[in-house]
């Protein structure tokens, strides 16, 4: 553990936890160490272990049992593809029945330097921002903030409340397809703004798609930071 890197001890042990049971490190027993023993592992007091497993029974990663221990919740993870014509519901077919997609805020501004280059409009422009979440059987998959250049998809708001697809709403604002130009994948912990509309605790880890996309001759019609919790989504990057 670091203890002078300004992530606190318990966020950096539920971390640990964490990618261990991404890893398959307890598969064998299905449950977690005790805690004298990982307080042991980490040289820490068993305290601050009773922070980091109540942060992850709250993300729904463990759960204590009187009796039993702490469980590991067995949830198998969403793949998600990325290629060349990435889809969110495609790309979730078949591993979730109920799929949602909800519009948290809409807002029109000026396109900031990061944006409008990677739109490829002046700086300042008009561009449509959107804050949405997509849901699986309920549960929360990701977070995204997508821009969209002005004024050619000035009725995607309504279209995406009608629809909660990002793909259906570009269908009824006449574009109907488009490529993946771009795509940067990294981690890290989820910001706060990302906390409630995932479902998360802090410290957890998301996993973020920064994406390009482009219609069929070329001109950029989306920039998206997309974040999707990395206990429940595996992303896989195809040539497709």
């Amino acid at each position: 553990m670091q203890r002078q890197n300004g992530v606190a001890l318990w966020r950096q042990i539920a971390d640990r936890i964490r990618t261990a049971i991404a890893d398959g490190t307890y598969d064998q027993t299905g449950r977690l160490p005790a805690e004298a023993r990982l307080a042991s592992e980490f040289s820490v007091n068993r305290h601050t272990v009773r922070a980091a497993l109540a942060s992850l029974a709250q993300e729904g990663v463990v759960r204590a049992i009187q009796g039993r221990g702490t469980l590991i919740e067995r949830r198998d993870r969403i793949s998600f593809p990325i290629s060349s014509r990435t889809r969110f519901t495609e790309g979730v077919a078949g591993q979730a029945s109920n799929l949602e997609g909800l519009l948290l805020d809409a807002q029109e501004e000026a396109a900031s330097p990061e944006v409008a280059r990677a739109l490829q409009v002046g700086e300042g422009s008009a561009v449509l921002r959107l804050e949405t979440v997509r849901k699986a059987d309920g549960r929360p998959l990701s977070a995204a903030t997508g821009w969209f250049p002005l004024p050619r998809f000035a009725g995607l708001v309504d279209a995406y409340r009608r629809t909660g697809s990002i793909t259906r709403a570009f269908a009824l604002c006449g574009l109907a397809d488009y490529l993946r130009a771009r795509t940067e994948i990294s981690a890290t912990h989820a910001e706060d703004r990302d906390l409630q509309a995932l479902g998360l605790t802090p410290g957890a880890i998301v996993l973020v798609s920064t994406a390009v996309n482009v219609d069929l001759d070329g001109t950029v019609v989306q920039y998206a930071v997309s974040r999707f919790p990395a206990d429940r989504v595996q992303l896989t990057v195809t040539g497709g």
